[in-house]
């Protein structure tokens, strides 16, 4: 689903960076309730898709 989403907005604008990030939030997490270095560290880790 994301490789999905990614090609059509890729097909829209070419130039749109689309990233996943990294491991250290779960699937669903609420973001508020993740602590900061968690967070920084998943955003640090972004992979480009």
């Amino acid at each position: 689903t994301a490789l999905h989403i990614a090609e059509g907005l890729r097909t829209r604008d070419p130039e749109v960076a689309v990233t996943r990030l990294a491991s250290g939030l779960p699937v669903g997490a609420d973001l508020e309730y993740a602590d900061e270095l968690t967070l920084g560290r998943a955003l640090a880790g972004r992979r480009a898709l």
